[in-house]
């Protein structure tokens, strides 16, 4: 048997052989012979220091520019939703006017046949300005109760077989907005 003693310099020496064996090489192992090699000369380490200092202050830009663009995101959104309804609060004003004009007739007290003409024509007015902003009244009254669309008030007793779980009245209507349902009709049912 082969016996070997260690010495303070981290060489084994064989007893039988007289020869130094290097612990901190890996010679005799395959694959391994890379490990005693350099890492490379000073300008090499440079380069590369150089290389992962200029990757780094290019993430901590992106990071800042990501950041500045989620809060200008942000606050363009908040102003986006305070003056969402701008254009269509300036359209009203037009009616508010008219409506302002016929308060006045009103208390001037006209000829009631104008003055109901003129209302009605202000009435119309507001109806097709709403429409063409994408409003449109839900056709409820004879539908079947749909609790989806309508909230039913109340039930009474229907006047016909054919009214039972219908719409017989209309207590408040139901509105769309470019399709979408933004408030439900208040219904009497028939039971």
């Amino acid at each position: 048997m082969k016996e070997k003693n260690a010495n303070n310099s981290g060489k084994f020496h064989d007893n039988d052989n007289s020869a130094d064996v290097d612990i901190n090489s890996d010679a005799d192992v395959p694959g391994t012979g890379h490990l005693s090699e350099p890492l490379g000369n000073d300008a090499e380490l440079e380069k590369l220091e150089k290389e992962a200092a200029d990757w780094k202050d290019k993430y901590v830009r992106l990071v800042a520019e990501f950041d500045n663009f989620r809060k200008r995101n942000a606050k363009e959104r908040l102003e986006l939703m305070q003056t969402a309804g701008k254009e269509v609060i300036i359209d009203l004003l037009e009616v508010l006017d008219d409506f302002d004009r016929a308060q006045k007739q009103l208390d001037a007290g006209g000829d009631m046949k104008t003055l109901k003409e003129g209302v009605s024509l202000v009435f119309n007015k507001l109806r097709n300005l709403l429409t063409s902003k994408g409003l449109k009244a839900m056709d409820a009254i004879g539908t079947p109760f749909n609790p989806d669309l309508h909230d039913a008030i109340t039930e009474i007793p229907s006047p016909s077989e054919a009214l039972k779980d219908k719409v017989i009245d209309e207590v408040t209507k139901g509105y769309y907005l470019n399709d979408k349902l933004i408030r439900h009709a208040k219904v009497v049912v028939g039971k």
